[in-house]
């Protein structure tokens, strides 16, 4: 629908984002792409400085001791700093940022498994030595059980 091309392009800046190498071999790309159209744009331009233009205007540097003359060079060099200033840098401080947030003492699934088959084991010998006993099981947020029952009693 109206919201497919939006959606694909959020998926391809997940993909991005979530692979270092991915994220690396783009903004190479972007040099590369950019400095090739830039040395079309620009006649005068040797090869050497259209690489050296486009790594100074990716990184936002912009020392500028090369830029570009002719319109279609300089719409060039604004799309690619605002890819770079964006896209680019945010999702390579989404991907650091995301390998510092990481709840090492988080359970993996496997230690979740395990857990919730003994605390159903645990439920198991617990309602069948309250048969035993002759307890009936209620509730702990139950209203009809009295607020005594519910505390736990100090032994």
């Amino acid at each position: 629908m109206l919201l497919a091309p939006f959606r694909a392009v959020y998926r391809g800046l997940v993909w991005l984002a979530n692979s270092p190498r991915t994220l690396m071999l783009s903004y190479a790309l972007l040099i590369a792409v950019s400095s090739v159209l830039y040395r079309i744009f620009e006649p005068n331009a040797t090869m050497g400085d259209a690489i050296w233009w486009a790594v100074v205007t990716a990184s936002t540097v912009g020392y500028g001791d090369i830029s570009p003359e002719t319109w279609p060079g300089r719409l060039m060099a604004a799309l690619l700093i605002s890819v770079m200033v964006l896209v680019v840098v945010p999702l390579i401080t989404a991907h650091f940022a995301s390998k510092l947030i990481v709840d090492t003492d988080a359970f993996r699934h496997e230690e979740q498994e395990e857990l919730k088959t003994n605390l159903r084991q645990v439920r198991r010998l617990l309602e069948a030595l309250a048969e035993r006993e002759g307890i009936t099981p209620t509730a702990p947020d139950d209203p009809t059980t009295p607020a005594a029952a519910r505390s736990t009693p100090s032994t």
